[in-house]
């Protein structure tokens, strides 16, 4: 929402005179903070955690997806990128590829890039036939005795393009690892907090059917301040707090914190910030594409919202 926005100065200032404490203590604006946030997700994702940076999201997300499903393995797509710890490395083929190589649980499966991809615009059904390379791959897990935990994906694949995966991609995949024992989860670390304009969330832009199994947040949801969130649904949080190993995280979802998270969701709402996301993109998109015609060395325009790429060939 913008450097040193007055509201969020206003709402950190604030909250430091009064309290700052650890999160065994019990505060309001953690409650009030998680039923604002729900009201922006589908009723189903209504368990929320709370921690200080993305990748701790994303660890977190794979540490629920495992306890849950009793399974170990990650399927992932190419190029993707899930954050720092060692076990989100372990899942992001930008990274690992430089060192030490590919897990034999992590899977990779190619990026539903209609531009340059296995399957392009003008194959008869992209959607399907991605959706087929991860059912591939699970079938191959299979016959080697190993079990899918998760499809771990960006909403919108950043480090891999500022890839639009086709509508329908996701519903499709997320029916070949539900039907295998895993879970869906989507990354909107960078897309989500009304980036994409339309939608609150990256994910929505597949359809009012889809709904992800586990929701990670980061960078925007504390304008730099360090937050982040994992939204989840009950059934998967009682299967994770049923080990009795409960989850604890000193100063996630701190007052501060959550003063702040409240006080972007405040500007995002007051500031009409999707619509200007709509506005402005679509503006850059038309001016854009006016350039692709005059310079051949413009290959591909795309994007949605604020959230677009520019492919140079």
């Amino acid at each position: 929402v913008g450097h040193c926005h007055p509201d969020i100065v206003k709402a950190a200032h604030e909250q430091n005179q009064l309290l700052n404490t650890n999160s065994r203590y019990l505060h309001d604006n953690l409650v009030d903070y998680a039923e604002r946030l729900s009201k922006t997700l589908p009723e189903k994702l209504c368990i929320f955690y709370f921690l200080n940076s993305g990748s701790e999201a994303n660890d977190l997300a794979l540490r629920l997806a495992r306890q849950y499903t009793k399974h170990e393995d990650v399927i992932v797509l190419d190029h993707a990128y899930h954050g720092h710890l060692t076990s989100l490395i372990d899942i992001s083929p930008y990274k690992f590829r430089n060192l030490e190589g590919q897990k034999e649980w992590v899977h990779v499966a190619p990026v539903p890039d209609t531009y340059r991809g296995l399957y392009r615009e003008d194959h008869e059904d992209s959607v399907t036939a991605y959706a087929d390379e991860v059912k591939n791959i699970i079938e191959h897990a299979h016959k080697k005795g190993r079990k899918i935990a998760a499809f771990f994906v960006e909403s919108l694949p950043s480090v891999g393009g500022q890839i639009i995966p086709p509508a329908g991609y996701f519903q499709k995949v997320a029916e070949h690892v539900h039907k295998a024992g895993g879970v869906f989860i989507a990354d909107e670390i960078q897309v989500g907090f009304g980036r994409v304009g339309k939608h609150f969330w990256a994910f929505q832009l597949q359809g009012e059917d889809f709904i992800p199994d586990i929701v990670t947040m980061g960078k925007p949801i504390g304008n730099g301040h360090p937050l982040a969130c994992v939204a989840t649904t009950k059934e998967i949080a009682e299967a994770f707090a049923a080990t009795g190993v409960e989850y604890f995280n000193t100063f996630g979802g701190n007052p501060v914190s959550c003063a702040i998270g409240l006080a972007v969701l405040d500007v995002i709402e007051k500031e009409h910030l999707q619509a200007h996301a709509t506005e402005v993109g679509n503006f850059l998109m038309k001016i854009l594409k006016e350039q692709q015609i005059k310079h051949p060395i413009i290959g591909d325009v795309r994007g949605c919202g604020l959230f677009i790429g520019v492919d140079l060939i």
